[in-house]
């Protein structure tokens, strides 16, 4: 089922309101949200030798992983460096699953990040709420 332009319009209108009013916990946990829907995307892809759509889901993914190395202070916790280290060794895996067709390295990138995308979501439910939004910088089309 397709949308019309003008409900794409609208949808696109509140998912842009949506990340510009989120908070920065609510945002990572969006990131995260898209980042594995994404990854089992290009599997599904994958798996269907769909190479086009596995080849743009993979590359959204890689652009999610950017942002998240770049935002990321490495400083300020002590599994700082080791989660940069994840992020430097999922990007080049998906680069891998995306230049060779390879489904598995897929798969390994979804088993490395589903945890995380958990303990953020556990995190954040355990945050008080917050209310001071935080504005994105990029257009990853979260949504």
């Amino acid at each position: 089922m397709t949308m019309n332009a003008g409900a794409q319009a609208q949808r696109a209108r509140y998912n842009r309101e949506a990340i510009l009013s989120a908070t920065p916990v609510r945002l990572l946990t969006m990131l995260y949200d898209r980042l594995l829907l994404d990854l089992n995307r290009a599997e599904v892809a994958q798996e269907g030798q769909d190479w086009q759509v596995a080849s743009n889901n993979l590359i959204h993914a890689q652009a999610i992983v950017s942002e998240l190395s770049t935002s990321l202070n490495i400083d300020a916790w002590d599994g700082g460096e080791g989660l940069f280290a994840l992020y430097t060794y999922v990007s080049t895996a998906m680069m891998g699953a995306n230049t060779n067709r390879d489904p598995a390295r897929t798969r390994e990138c979804i088993a490395l990040l589903e945890p995380l995308r958990q303990t953020w979501h556990e995190a954040a439910e355990m945050l008080p709420a917050q209310t001071a939004p935080m504005r994105a910088g990029g257009d990853l089309g979260i949504g």
